[in-house]
């Protein structure tokens, strides 16, 4: 059985709403025909990651009706699984609001919150989502009430997260903070590079040359901790330890070639919805002998306070601490050994 099959509009179905989040990354849509609502969290055009019923707008049937879920319609609710058994009427003014990660969404109906759609929903697991008129667990929508206690701080963490994210002077006093806390570890800031054009989340790149007892030089991205990575917490018990992150690389060679590994990276986790932690490792995404640190590297490898890196640590940002990965190049076996 197929539930939620697609945001398409087949049917007689309609789209009601459209919203993208603001790395590019997830798209909410919401649909309805005469007899429901359902909300949709997909990558732009392309494939399902949730999906939540969001309201009967005719009496509900005693069981699922398993003809209309099959057709790819919205739908029905069971009346056990309601607090609207004999339906309401069509939904009011919808508004969006972006978890920091961009991989969950909040939905309002003038002003009140009507659903929630996190970034571990999943369909095939049996998580849909969360609805406010929802009653218990069902395939199509889990009670919000019963979650409330858990996502309210993380609402109400992105609401701030955005107003100040959007205020005038918030980019470049973050900017201002994490510069000089790198002007204390690492000395004397030379070049620096904008590495995101006019797409979320703003990242540039900061070259500290050679000084007395370090003969290399290292580049560093400034911004990618100014917003939490997404999907951490599906993989880790405390995510807030490792949700915010900066790359280095080390190099002796022309910083220039050193930087477009960090200008590569620096906003893959929220434009492809993952994370980058201690071990992972990254595949080069062109021909081999583009690599910039030599056609015999085929990746990179990331590591957490590497003992021969300088200690990079002690900057902190929306009351968590930010981890340094520094980038090292292995070659396609070592990337194949790292995968096993």
């Amino acid at each position: 059985m197929t539930i939620f099959r697609s945001a398409s509009g087949e049917g007689r179905a309609e789209i009601v709403l459209t919203a993208v989040n603001p790395y590019g990354s997830r798209e909410l849509v919401v649909e309805r025909d005469e007899d429901a609502s359902v909300a949709y969290l997909r990558a732009p055009g392309g494939t399902v990651h949730g999906a939540v019923w969001l309201a009967n707008h005719r009496a509900a049937p005693p069981v699922m009706d398993l003809a209309r879920v099959n057709s790819g319609r919205p739908p029905l609710m069971p009346s056990p699984g309601t607090t609207h058994p004999a339906g309401r009427g069509p939904l009011g003014r919808l508004a969006v609001l972006w978890f920091e990660e961009g991989d969950g969404v909040a939905l309002y109906e003038d002003d009140d919150l009507l659903a929630v759609i996190p970034g571990w929903a999943d369909m095939s697991r049996g998580m849909p989502g969360y609805a406010r008129d929802a009653v218990g667990e069902s395939p199509f929508a889990w009670a919000l009430s019963e979650a409330l206690e858990g996502l309210a701080p993380r609402i109400s963490n992105a609401r701030s997260y955005w107003l100040w994210r959007h205020a005038e002077g918030s980019w470049p006093s973050f900017q201002q903070f994490a510069m000089s806390h790198l002007d204390a570890v690492l000395g004397r800031a030379g070049r620096y590079w904008e590495a995101s054009g006019d797409r979320l989340p703003t990242v540039g790149i900061t070259e500290r040359p050679p000084r007395e007892g370090r003969p290399f030089s290292v580049l560093s991205t400034v911004g990618m901790s100014c917003q939490r990575m997404p999907t951490v917490e599906q993989w880790i018990d405390q995510p807030g330890a490792y949700a915010r992150i900066e790359l280095a690389v080390a190099t002796r060679d022309d910083p220039r070639e050193a930087a477009l590994l960090l200008v590569w990276l620096a906003q893959y986790p929220w434009h492809s919805v993952t994370w980058l932690g201690h071990g992972h490792t990254a595949k080069w995404y062109h021909e081999p002998a583009t690599f910039p640190l030599g056609p015999q590297y085929a990746g990179v490898l990331m590591l957490a306070d590497p003992p021969d890196m300088p200690a990079l640590s002690g900057f902190t940002f929306g009351g968590e601490a930010v981890r340094w990965l520094w980038l090292t190049p292995i070659t396609a076996e070592e990337l194949e050994e790292h995968r096993h």
